[in-house]
């Protein structure tokens, strides 16, 4: 005869007793989309990608340390607690600024690699920050936003995997399962800082004249204007620049709701990346900032399948070492 068992009378998940209250059903959902497990491929592009668009950025400024943050260049002199100086940092020796150049490049290249991840990621946040702080007049949108990207990674498990600690790792311990999974809230900081800029963006222009003139045509002719901007202008007919400056004010001031529908994202995807090449083709030095967007766009964005096939190569090398019997 079989016996069962007494109900215990607690509510369960399935009966409605055991439902969240209705009001509490948005906090509900956010958490679960918080905490919505990540592929790890994605942390690792990130650690890839982003350190060297900020040095391809710093580039220019790295081979001249000593006149960027030395006392040879020109620089902003101490205003004596003017509002507009809420924060000197007096010139270093030329010795001291190849130094700090060096150990810049030499923490970016190393958070690339996986090597350290964590401490190299903080000592290059912190840099960059410095370097951002004590030269204001140098410091644009890459430096700006490089210290708060760097610093997330730096919160991350973005070393975990397609890195030289995980291999590190494999080698003191064969047996040792990598995860394939992790780092969701830094993911879905990305992802909201990258849509929070699309967005904010699209309404700068909306507030200003990108809807009653050819704001973007007349760009294309300023001291940016590259080779291939030229190209382009002489071969696209005068209309098509309407068209896609309306196209931008659609995907951007749309952009917190073209990725958030599953079945807007891929289009979005597209249009971004196609965006971010057109800003590096035809804008000249602002080639640096369209690689950083494109590469924040990709890594959070891209579909997981197409993602994972970005690290198909190195899969097999990524896998725990086996020990012959």
């Amino acid at each position: 005869m079989s016996r069962r068992r007494k109900s215990s009378g607690r509510p369960t998940a399935a009966s409605p007793l055991g439902r969240a209250p209705a009001f509490l059903q948005p906090v509900s959902w956010f958490r679960r989309w918080l905490e919505e497990p990540q592929p790890i491929e994605r942390l690792a592009l990130l650690r890839l990608l982003v350190p060297l668009a900020v040095l391809g950025f710093l580039s220019s400024r790295l081979e001249h340390a000593d006149h960027w943050l030395g006392s040879v260049g020109f620089r902003v002199p101490d205003l004596g607690g003017d509002w507009r100086q809420p924060l000197y940092l007096p010139p270093m020796p030329s010795w001291a600024a190849w130094a700090m150049a060096a150990s810049m490049t030499a923490a970016g290249l190393a958070l690339c690699a996986g090597l350290a991840t964590p401490v190299a990621a903080a000592v290059f946040a912190s840099l960059i920050a410095y370097a951002t702080l004590a030269d204001r007049l140098e410091a644009f949108t890459v430096t700006k936003l490089a210290p708060v990207l760097i610093l997330s990674l730096c919160l991350s498990p973005c070393g975990a995997r397609y890195s030289v600690d995980s291999w590190l790792r494999r080698r003191r311990t064969p047996h040792s399962v990598l995860p394939t999974t992790g780092g969701s809230g830094t993911i879905r900081f990305f992802q909201v800082f990258l849509v929070t800029m699309y967005s904010a963006s699209g309404i700068a222009k909306l507030r200003g004249d990108w809807l009653t003139r050819q704001v973007l045509w007349t760009h294309l002719h300023d001291q940016y204007q590259t080779t291939a901007a030229w190209l382009i202008m002489r071969t696209l007919p005068g209309w098509s620049w309407w068209a896609l400056q309306g196209l931008v004010l659609l995907f951007e001031v749309g952009a917190p709701l073209w990725f958030a529908l599953r079945w807007t994202r891929g289009a979005a995807l597209v249009i971004g990346i196609g965006m971010h090449v057109m800003i590096g083709l035809m804008f000249g030095p602002v080639i640096w900032f369209a690689l950083l967007m494109a590469s924040l766009l990709i890594a959070t964005f891209l579909p997981e399948r197409a993602l994972r096939r970005l690290f198909t190569l190195g899969a097999g090398r990524d896998r725990p070492l086996r020990v012959p019997t």
